[in-house]
């Protein structure tokens, strides 16, 4: 038995890791178009990481899936490796103290600009608590804490999949990049039996026995299944959604404050609408001293050809507006000065260290397209009998919170093993 896995982001890196575990049936491959892999959300991504801000049909996922963050990071040194460290989620609301109903059944308020803490199942009203050293911002906010018990965390997503990437390698997955999948290979019945692989650096085509065909190629998944599939009846209501995102170190925040005054726990702050923004900001402390704010997103958008040409697309224009907010949330006040302004704020002592344009999958139905494809559905090829066609896709901006439970979940089916929580909601 061959599995073939398209996508060499974090989905596919975890379902790599996942199945090549506990000695594996017959090889597995990992195909991914570019040279440098993680170069869109999975190494762009925020990372954060919640256990109970799911829709039911996602609940069991999620849960199951922060709980393997946690369980990998304890066995492997995940603290050192991929900067996870447990967290506290806060909501920051510049406009007017709201009731917020946890579990919203959809992803609207990535497309609309509004606060993911809307959705946070866990999320309880709390008394404000006092601003961190920071975050400066303060004059009409009100900050409250959001997360009930220990049900967040935060992890560096490019470290997180780079490790999932190299276990899986070490147990003899084979990765071929940069690579695509030109066409499926059928028998005389219309059966898949292998799929043709081309470099995109020598332009030599190589056959490859397939039993298992896992599309897991984020925002470019439908492209692909049209590809291979021209006459497939299968329709992905996933689209992409573009979003810049920024890191930065600040002397407010430094290593001795992230050892000492936090103890190690990262903060996470959702805001609603700072006033002149436009959009609703998400600010994580991440593991060695970095902050990470995002949440400008552009629907519009077109989706490069490959995650590496994203970078052509890159407008310093929309990355300054970031960079703006980011200043009147937390840059350096001079004494006397109780809010930030363009005229107020001090940009020198914010240390920038990335700017990020990414793409993500956003499930149009606000789920993740987690399943086989039936045999019928793919317009006359017929899956392996002996496996099938899977389409793991669509997590918009969980797809690292989600990732391992995900790849250990479609490890199952493609092992036939019983799963470990019900996706059945969530099937092609």
């Amino acid at each position: 038995m061959s599995t073939v896995i398209l996508g060499g982001g974090i989905i596919g890196a975890s379902i790599g890791y996942y199945l090549s575990a506990n000695q594996p049936e017959g090889e597995i491959h990992i195909v991914d178009q570019s040279r440098e892999l993680f170069t869109s959300a999975s190494g762009y991504a925020a990372g954060f990481l919640a256990r109970d801000w799911f829709e039911p049909s996602l609940a069991p996922l999620g849960a199951m899936s922060f709980d393997l963050h946690h369980e990998l990071a304890a066995a492997h040194g995940g603290d050192r490796k991929w900067g996870f460290m447990k967290g506290t989620a806060f909501n920051l609301d510049t406009v007017a103290q709201r009731k917020r109903e946890g579990g919203s059944s959809n992803d609207d308020w990535l497309r609309t600009g509004n606060s993911r803490a809307e959705t946070a199942a866990g999320s309880e009203d709390t008394a404000p608590v006092e601003f961190p050293e920071w975050l400066t911002m303060q004059k009409g906010g009100v900050l409250e804490k959001i997360n009930r018990g220990e049900t967040v965390a935060q992890v560096d997503p490019l470290r997180l999949s780079q490790f999932l990437i190299d276990g899986a390698v070490s147990r003899g997955v084979k990765l071929h990049n940069p690579a695509q999948a030109a066409a499926v290979v059928e028998d005389v019945n219309g059966t898949i039996t292998a799929v043709r692989i081309k470099s995109l650096d020598s332009k030599n085509e190589t056959i490859i026995p397939c039993t298992n065909l896992v599309l897991s190629v984020g925002p470019w998944t439908p492209q692909v299944l049209r590809d291979l599939f021209p006459s497939s009846q299968v329709s992905l209501d996933i689209t992409p959604l573009a979003g810049y995102s920024l890191v930065f170190r600040s002397p407010r925040h430094t290593m001795e404050h992230e050892k000492n005054v936090y103890r190690g726990t990262s903060h996470a702050v959702f805001t609603t609408h700072p006033p002149s923004c436009g959009f609703s900001p998400e600010i994580f402390l991440r593991e060695g001293g970095e902050i990470y704010i995002a949440g400008l997103n552009d629907p519009g958008m077109k989706l490069p050809h490959r995650a590496e040409d994203t970078s052509q697309l890159f407008d310093p224009s929309e990355m300054q507006k970031l960079k703006d907010v980011a200043v009147r949330l937390m840059g350096y006040l001079p004494k006397g000065i109780k809010e930030a302004t363009e005229e107020t704020a001090n940009t020198d002592d914010l240390e920038i260290i990335r700017e990020g344009l990414c793409f993500r999958p956003a499930g149009n139905t606000g789920v993740p397209t987690i399943g086989r494809v039936g045999d019928n559905s793919l317009g006359g090829v017929k899956p392996n009998p002996r496996g099938g066609v899977f389409i793991v896709a669509g997590h918009g901006p969980w797809g690292i919170s989600l990732s391992l439970g995900t790849g250990k979940v479609v490890s199952e089916m493609i092992k036939k093993q019983k799963l470990s929580v019900d996706v059945s909601g969530l099937a092609v």
